[in-house]
């Protein structure tokens, strides 16, 4: 099932994405006699809920109230959490994208974080602030977690999964190397976009087999698989979890593929600008688009 959050009269509901359109799950609902007010948060931390918009899905779908759909063309799309706890990130865990960096095949997962400032939605204009120049774009599949996990093996790992979503783990370089620790270039407002949708686990039963692409400005720049991955899914969450425990809501940005603007050679290398546009596509995940002033 693909959830998304959209904006109507400054709230933000949550809705079901269909064939036919956007099913918004509290109007539909009150029609069935059974009200639904959820947000995505709800929803990931309990799995009755869960089970509740499936069955009202399933009363839509075989009714023949055509008004019951929106067109997702007239949507504003809204971040797809809106205040997770944790965003945990890995770098450098595609393997062609450390050699494109010059950087060690690492032999752990290297972790480092967002905070939910770094929150964006798909089709936001995201500003980059003056205090740096070096702006480049990162294709991530995330995973968002579905209930605690803690020292959770890998092979039990993707039990934990509620679902999947496109990201752009947007970094300002000249921000990130100014020190060891790269933080202050990964943590700027609005530089973790994620969406449209959020895609439930059960339609996406391999992670680690996923087409992922960037389109830059129309072209493409990233094109790429998740088999890459250096530490796949479930190492990454069992890998986590063995040192800090995982709660409903919380996000992992898994890593970018080759084709950065940071691995392209110095003498071509143009990093973003105001005007460009960039289109995060990953397999069965829609597509997550930002344009940037």
């Amino acid at each position: 099932m693909k959830l998304v959050n959209f904006e109507e009269e400054q709230a933000i509901k949550l809705g079901i994405i269909t064939e036919k359109g956007v099913i918004d799950i509290e109007k539909a609902s009150f029609l069935f006699n059974n009200p639904l007010s959820l947000t995505m948060e709800e929803v990931i931390s309990d799995p009755e809920k869960m089970e509740n918009i499936r069955l009202l899905y399933v009363l839509v779908e075989k009714s023949a109230l055509e008004t019951l759909y929106i067109s997702e063309k007239s949507i504003k799309i809204a971040p797809t959490l809106t205040n997770p706890n944790k965003i945990i990130c890995v770098g450098l865990n595609y393997r062609k994208h450390a050699i494109e960096s010059n950087l060690a095949i690492p032999t752990n997962p290297i972790l480092f974080n967002k905070f939910t400032n770094s929150i964006a939605a798909s089709n936001e204009i995201i500003s980059l602030p003056p205090l740096a120049s070096e702006y480049d774009f990162e294709a991530e599949l995330a995973i968002v977690i579905g209930k605690e996990a803690k020292n959770i093996s890998k092979e039990e790992a993707l039990n934990y999964v509620f679902g999947y979503c496109n990201a752009n783990d947007l970094s300002a370089r000249d921000l990130q190397f100014q020190s060891s620790q790269w933080l202050l270039g990964k943590a700027l407002d609005k530089f973790c976009p994620i969406g449209p949708y959020l895609v439930t686990a059960d339609e996406i039963p391999n992670p680690n087999k996923l087409s992922i692409k960037t389109y830059y400005n129309g072209n493409i720049q990233q094109e790429s698989n998740t088999a890459d991955m250096i530490f796949h899914c479930d190492e990454i969450i069992s890998y986590i979890s063995n040192y800090i425990t995982l709660s409903p809501g919380d996000i992992i940005l898994t890593g970018t593929p080759e084709g950065v603007l940071m691995g392209l050679p110095e003498e071509v290398r143009a990093y973003m600008s105001a005007g460009d546009e960039v289109i995060i596509e990953i397999e069965g995940l829609g597509q997550l688009r930002n344009s940037f002033v």
